[in-house]
């Protein structure tokens, strides 16, 4: 991933040289360390004019805590479209080499026969004239990288950036939103059709934890499609899925 971001910066090429001082900054914005120092007065027993006393004294408690961002997450903030872009294609190809990562669990996961559906869905949902546009809209990206932030088909997309696109392009026009907003703008439905949404939380750790972090569109028989690494169908009968459900959404 660090490799892909490079490279995505520097589309001519580097060396180590180039990017030493990207690398500093790309640590400092991943990693963050802070220290609290606490003062605490303590007592300890000593022994004065023949007398056990309590004698105050200050004990200095320090705690450190080290914050890990997500790497995936600073490409987005760091580059502008065109080297998001770029990044995309690295993270699905591996930089072209991935004779260099063979145990990666990358390997093959963007190459071979990445557009064919897992899932068929049924002619009659396609009567759904706005369906079928969703779903017309939603196919022609099988196969693309998970990108965090990413929101076009020139970056690729995270999974509410999949979906605002989808929806954006196929009869809506609410921007560009997060999980938990297209879950806000959706009237929760116990008895989903294809072409609402359904939300999961929990999938990873967010700062919001009573909230969906993730999104996809149903598309009938227990079944989604979804951005998620990559675009894909998925079975929403699965333990992963059943344990994180949050809600179907109907969109206004």
């Amino acid at each position: 991933m660090l490799l892909s971001i490079l490279s995505a910066l520097h589309g001519d090429g580097w060396t180590l040289a180039d990017v030493e001082d990207e690398l500093q900054a790309i640590s400092d914005r991943q990693y963050i360390l802070t220290e609290t120092v606490t003062p605490e007065t303590r007592y300890r027993t000593e022994l004065q004019e023949g007398e056990e006393v309590e004698v105050p004294y200050t004990w200095y408690v320090c705690t450190v805590t080290l914050e890990n961002t997500d790497l995936s997450h600073l490409p987005v903030y760091i580059m502008g479209e065109e080297q998001l872009s770029r990044y995309a294609i690295f993270m699905a190809s591996l930089g072209n080499r991935p004779d260099l990562f063979p145990g990666s669990a990358y390997v093959g996961r963007y190459t071979g026969d990445t557009t064919t559906p897992a899932y068929t869905v049924p002619p009659e949902a396609l009567e759904d004239e706005q369906f079928a546009a969703m779903l017309a809209e939603a196919e022609k990206y099988l196969g693309y990288p998970y990108v965090w932030g990413g929101a076009s088909p020139s970056t690729s997309f995270d999974c509410s950036g999949f979906v605002s696109w989808v929806i954006n392009h196929s009869g809506w026009n609410v921007g560009r939103l997060g999980a938990m907003a297209l879950c806000d703008i959706c009237t929760p439905v116990r008895d989903p059709k294809p072409g609402d949404l359904v939300f999961f939380w929990h999938t990873y750790d967010a700062p919001y934890p009573d909230k969906p972090t993730h999104v996809g569109i149903y598309v009938g028989d227990g079944w989604m499609i979804h951005c998620g690494d990559p675009i894909q169908y998925a079975n929403l009968n699965t333990s992963y899925w059943r344990e994180h459900f949050y809600c179907y959404g109907r969109l206004p």
